[in-house]
Formats: structure tokens, C-alpha cells, sequence
């Protein structure tokens, strides 16, 4: 368990604005990951290996991109126990995001919402602070590096923002992922509709098998979408994902739906909707992203895992792993180390139950 438990640094930090409250916890991990203090927040990681795609994953619990958009913290975060860490969106070059306020709680519900914008200082600085990490990398953590585009790039070139991020980030990813799902940056969805995704993956993959030639490695790719699509939709982002080759999927990033938080401070607030109201939503996509793509296919499963049975649920709907942040936010690191045993008791079991007769 943490030395700290968050219970007692949580009112202080819900007192504060949502998004200083943010800044300030990560430039403290930032400031005291790797040194004693540490301890403030550290806690064993729970032993459940997965592989996927070629990659030994410690256990299947990893933080979601946007919490740590900049790739600062990896280690300190990954501190918590997390078996892997998903660090950006980055975009090629630094932007200050949307105007704030941007972040807003509703506790009622265990839910954010965020208008951010893919702030960020820019690949340079993001690809310095992934290369000073090291201890969680050492010990067998995964880190995942994740690529959008700027937002004064036109939708039509936004190619151009995607393989930049790529040709950065391929060296230092044990896997990367293409953002196409925000709803904060203008048009950013439009990306999932079947012919703009298929020129933006082709030309991703294109790009991957001279990187992977010239750098002697090939690193998976993952496509991350939205909730907020209908079944047919899901079908053909699954055949699409299928014809590039694109290694795997994380389903799914925030949603525009305010069907669960109607009536609630903050509710018509525009922006991406986080936490616990997006559990359904998240689940049903993921259960039609296996149905179309098979037993086998990798799919990260995000969104409103706020306890160990949400972990669970998301591993029933058909993600192979499963990814938190707002639940972090709310909950703290003690629920990395309750999701990753309550996934490590679901696979204990499934072992020592007897096969059936037949």
C-alpha cells in the first residue's frame, strides 16, 4: 500500500481547480519519481503476464493516454503497479490546447469532463522526457506512445501530423497509437469514416514497414476510437483495421452522450465525457469490436473502470487488456492494485476450473 493514502490527499485535491489539481500532482510525481519519496504513492505490482502482440505485459492494467500527455511521469506513475503505461497524445508540434476552464468534475456520477485540446509541448520534448524513464522499463513495464495531430493542421492533411508522430516516437515505443477519437480537436472523428480511415492507415503501415527495415524492429500499432458509434460503424473500422494490418485497437476514448449526467453541475459543458457513465457505452463497442474481429485480435479496453469488477466486465465484453484514468483521478492508486487482482483471480480461476464433460 501507498505510505500515503490517497483518501487523505484526495480532499485537498478536489478543492483545487480540476486542472491545477492535475498540473500539480503531476509535477510532483515528476519532482520525486525515482528518489525516496516515492513510497509517498508506491505499491508492489500484481503478477498477471500477458503476451500480446510480441509484448510481455507484467499484468493487464495500464493507465490511458491523456493523463500524462507530455511522458514526464512514466516511472512515477508506473509506481502505482501499473503493467503498462500509455503516455501523450502528442502532436508534432507544441500547443497550448483550448481556452480554460477545460476540466470539469461531476463527483455525483464519478465522472470528468474535458475540452483539453491535445495540449502539449511538442514531439521534441515529449520524446527527451521518454528516454530519461527508466526504472519502469527495467522492471518489465510496458510504455505505449501515442500520436495525434495539431489542431491548426487541415483534416486533410492530417497524414502529414500522423506520420511525423510516427517516424518520432517509432524508436522509443514498445507500441504506438494513432489517435483518430478525440472529440477536442475540430474534425479529429471524421477520420473514422471508412475511406479517410483506410488512406490514413495505408499510409501509416506504408510508413511502419520502412521504419521497422531501418530500425530492425517491428512496433505493434493500435488505432484508438470513439464510443460514439453505431454497430455498422464498428464494422467497418474492424474490417479496416483488419485489411491494414493494424496490430490492435483501444476501445474506447471520452463520449459526447450526456444521457447519464443530465441535470448535474457541468453537464452541458462541451467536451469528452470520462468515468463511470461511459462503462456501457465503452463495453458495447468493445463486445462488437470482438464479434467482427475475432477471438485472438487484441483490443485495450478504456473507459469508467472505477472498481475491480469494472475490470472484469471490461475482460468479459472482450478486451484483452484494460486501461484507467479517471477512476485514478477518483479512486487513487489503490484501484490499479484491486483491478490487476481481480483480473489475476479471473485468470486464476479459469485455470482451475474443470473443463466441462463432452
Amino acid at each position: 500500500m501507498p505510505l500515503v493514502p490517497y483518501a487523505l490527499t484526495r480532499p485537498f485535491l478536489f478543492g483545487l481547480d480540476p486542472e491545477a489539481a492535475h498540473d500539480l500532482t503531476l509535477a510532483s510525481i515528476a519532482r520525486l519519481q525515482n528518489t525516496p519519496a516515492q513510497c509517498l504513492w508506491a505499491q508492489p505490482r500484481v503478477s498477471d503476464p500477458l503476451t500480446l502482440v510480441g509484448l510481455k505485459f507484467p499484468n493487464r492494467v495500464g493507465l490511458a493516454a491523456g493523463l500524462d500527455k507530455n511522458g514526464r511521469c512514466i516511472d512515477g506513475l508506473g509506481a502505482m503497479g501499473f503493467g503498462f503505461i500509455e503516455v501523450g497524445t502528442v502532436t508534432p508540434l507544441g500547443q497550448p490546447g483550448n481556452p480554460k476552464p477545460r476540466m470539469f468534475r461531476l463527483p455525483a456520477r464519478q465522472a470528468l469532463i474535458n475540452r483539453l485540446g491535445f495540449n502539449n509541448e511538442g514531439l521534441a520534448s515529449f520524446l527527451a522526457n521518454v528516454q530519461r524513464a527508466h526504472s519502469f522499463r527495467r522492471a518489465g513495464g510496458i510504455v505505449g506512445l501515442n500520436i495525434g495531430k495539431n489542431a491548426a493542421t487541415p483534416i486533410e492533411r492530417a497524414a502529414d501530423d500522423y506520420l511525423a508522430g510516427l517516424d518520432g516516437v517509432y524508436p522509443h515505443a514498445d507500441y504506438v497509437t494513432v489517435n483518430i477519437s478525440s472529440p477536442n480537436t475540430k474534425n479529429l472523428r471524421a477520420l473514422q469514416s471508412d475511406e479517410a480511415l483506410d488512406a490514413l492507415l495505408t499510409a501509416l503501415q506504408e510508413r511502419r514497414a520502412t521504419l521497422a527495415a531501418t530500425h530492425r524492429k517491428t512496433v505493434p500499432m493500435f488505432v484508438k476510437i470513439a464510443p460514439d458509434l453505431d454497430e455498422a460503424q464498428v464494422g467497418v473500422i474492424a474490417a479496416t483495421l483488419r485489411k491494414c494490418g493494424i496490430d490492435g485497437v483501444v476501445a474506447t476514448n471520452t463520449t459526447l452522450a450526456r444521457d447519464a449526467v443530465q441535470g448535474l453541475p457541468h453537464a452541458e459543458e462541451t467536451g469528452g465525457l470520462s468515468g463511470a457513465p461511459v462503462l456501457a457505452a465503452s463495453n458495447r463497442v468493445i463486445a462488437q469490436l470482438r464479434a467482427a474481429l475475432g477471438s485472438a485480435y487484441p483490443i485495450i479496453g478504456v473507459g469508467g473502470v472505477m472498481s475491480g469488477a469494472d475490470a472484469r466486465a471490461k475482460i468479459a465484453a472482450g478486451a484483452s487488456l484494460v486501461q484507467i484514468y479517471t477512476g485514478l483521478i477518483y479512486r487513487g492508486p489503490e484501484l490499479v492494485r484491486e483491478a490487476a487482482q481481480a483480473l489475476a483471480g479471473a485468470t486464476s480461476a479459469a485455470r482451475q476450473s474443470p473443463r466441462p464433460a463432452g
